[in-house]
């Protein structure tokens, strides 16, 4: 088997948010009240979806999925990425914050929760598949079969289906050995990891590591999202 990539070289794609007030930064002169009323209707234009990105100081994440518990939503993201990391935004500016980690597993497991706390950014449960490409809504998780049909999305190599080819893998990738992940015959690259796995509206997984390339041939190894999501008590949307 070839040299697997972990998630930790495979999180450097920016993802840019698609707001012009975050892009020209906030400097209107305006009073207080006035700037504060501003900033909550440019938040208030900015939606978070599975397979967009989150930014922290010196690390970015792809959101796999966003879930719930009750009416407190959360982002899943991967955990090695994650670690370390206490407050995210939703801009590489680091100017709108849309919350905070809440839980992180690895290794052992490569998973992790993001609590939303800012309440005027949405947070829709459909993932985005890419430039062009639209949405597609997620309304259940279960776990991979082997054969079954999965595409995923990658920040870098985009939208890609394929099968799975098996299920309760071990890896070992730098920082730690992790298990129970599954695998497919999808390929994927640096800058992929945390993209969403699915099988039409059901979730899957997300990405985690891979090996070989979408040039020569590969496949992708994904943390299931089953598991995750009833270890934080958590459902999607």
């Amino acid at each position: 088997m070839g040299t697997v990539r972990s998630a930790s070289p495979l999180r450097t794609i920016l993802r840019a948010v698609v707001v012009p007030a975050l892009l020209l930064g906030w400097s209107v002169a305006v009073g207080p009240a006035a700037h504060a009323d501003q900033r909550a209707g440019q938040q208030s234009a900015v939606a978070v979806r599975g397979g967009d990105t989150l930014y922290s100081a010196g690390t970015r994440c792809t959101v796999g999925f966003n879930a719930r518990s009750g009416s407190t939503q959360y982002a899943l993201v991967p955990g090695r990425c994650a670690q370390g990391t206490s407050t995210w935004y939703a801009d590489p500016a680091l100017t709108v914050v849309v919350g905070v980690t809440a839980g992180v597993s690895f290794p052992g497991n490569d998973y992790a929760s993001v609590r939303y706390t800012n309440t005027a950014v949405a947070y829709p449960g459909e993932i985005s598949l890419g430039a062009g490409a639209g949405t597609r809504d997620i309304t259940n998780a279960a776990n991979p079969f082997v054969g079954q049909s999965v595409c995923h999305v990658g920040r870098t190599t985009g939208y890609r289906c394929g099968v799975v080819q098996a299920v309760n893998v071990t890896i070992n990738y730098g920082g730690g050995t992790v298990h129970g992940l599954f695998r497919s015959s999808i390929c994927s690259e640096p800058g992929d990891a945390g993209g969403p796995a699915f099988s039409g509206s059901t979730a899957l997984g997300i990405i985690v590591g891979s090996s070989g390339n979408c040039s020569s041939g590969g496949f992708t190894y994904y943390q299931p999202v089953v598991e995750w999501l009833s270890a934080y008590g958590l459902s999607v949307y």
